[in-house]
């Protein structure tokens, strides 16, 4: 070996970075240049000597650089042809129903079983053999999964662009109304209010107390599995999309009297010659024959409503503030019964009007004219 190959291999055979298989023939070059025995470098390297001879072999054939790589391995032939592969990725795009089976969807077992009996009379013959590795494989390549459902929304509202675009004008007009807070006060009032129900809130209470954490042993609160139903509360709440208020009320249903009441305390929250604008969803209460008699009965004026399309309330702001709710309020709440519940909802809409915050809708606002 030349002095270069021999420096650049006695660097290599110190090395913490390279393989170790790159570092070992690195070692046994060298130690057979001072010591041409394949058993004695074999001992002191802790190795066979027939690893030694081999290494050696290619060394004297390629030159000792080329003897740190591994030879390319040709592998085997694939025994799964094209045809066969798009054959098995065509039947995963269908549901398993479809084939006569009871499953919904396809597992990689069940697919890889159906393959395996109605491939070859398919003309695949190389499927035979097909385990449910090789169906993942072959699935994942063209990144297909059919054992799993995506869920999506179908628009089925002609006009949701048009009521979309009526909604966002009531965002603007937000923005709208508050610079003119901001330099002067408005000649006509207006309040604009977010509103929406919010059903099935589970009164649960449990059955044992809860455990509290014991630091160093016991990171978390303990619950036992074991709890007790008592019901079944709706929050009915409309957000003033100006001040930040909460405007709420909490039955145990939401029906059109439900909703009049709530409409009962807006009318008294606000002054007389106020334009109060309800933005809501297409519920049932909301266009009864009830809520309608009792609008009629009010000055003109008055209410004024702005329906969501449909499919369409997550464009209604009060989402957001239910889903905060939600994870800062009810998660993991237990009460012992509906009474303790709605105090604590109620509490909890009074904490939040102590301190309102103003909440702003942003999307697609600047189209908007």
């Amino acid at each position: 070996m030349s002095a270069e190959e021999i420096e650049h291999l006695t660097s290599l055979s110190r090395s913490r970075s390279e393989p170790a298989r790159r570092v070992q023939r690195a070692q046994m070059l060298l130690a057979y240049s001072e010591n041409p025995s394949f058993y004695a470098v074999g001992r002191s390297l802790g190795v066979h000597h027939q690893t030694v001879e081999r290494c050696i072999e290619r060394a004297l054939g390629s030159g000792p650089l080329a003897a740190l790589d591994d030879r390319p391995h040709p592998g085997k032939e694939p025994t799964i042809t094209p045809e066969a592969k798009a054959w098995l990725v065509s039947l995963a795009c269908d549901k398993a129903k479809e084939h006569g089976y009871p499953h919904e969807l396809w597992t990689t077992r069940l697919l890889a079983g159906h393959a395996r009996e109605h491939g070859p009379a398919a003309g695949h013959p190389c499927l035979a053999k097909l385990v449910q590795g090789t169906v993942c494989k072959i699935l994942g390549q063209q990144e297909i999964k059919p054992h799993k459902v995506r869920y999506y929304l179908e628009q089925r509202d002609a006009e949701f662009e048009q009521k979309m675009a009526k909604v966002l004008c009531i965002y603007r007009e937000v923005q709208v109304l508050k610079k003119i807070a901001k330099s002067r006060r408005s000649d006509k009032s207006v309040a604009i209010v977010s509103y929406d129900e919010k059903p099935g809130i589970q009164a649960i209470a449990t059955t044992a107390p809860d455990l509290p954490p014991v630091p160093g042993v016991h990171p978390a609160f303990a619950r036992d599995h074991e709890y007790k139903r008592h019901g079944t509360l709706s929050l009915l709440a409309g957000i003033d999309l100006l001040t930040g208020k909460v405007h709420a009320l909490v039955r145990d249903r939401h029906r059109s009297r439900e909703f009049i009441e709530i409409l009962k305390l807006l009318d008294a929250a606000y002054r007389p010659d106020t334009a109060i604008k309800v933005l809501l969803d297409n519920h049932s209460a909301h266009i009864s024959r009830e809520t309608k008699a009792w609008l009629a009965d009010q000055p003109p004026g008055r209410f004024q409503f702005t329906f969501t399309p449909k499919h369409g309330s997550w464009l209604n702001l009060i989402e957001g503030f239910f889903s905060k709710f939600a994870r800062s309020v009810l998660r993991h709440i237990r009460v012992s019964s509906k009474y303790e519940l709605k105090r604590r909802i109620m509490a909890a809409i009074d904490d939040i009007n102590r301190h309102p915050v103003i909440h702003t809708w942003s999307y697609k606002l600047t189209e908007v004219a």
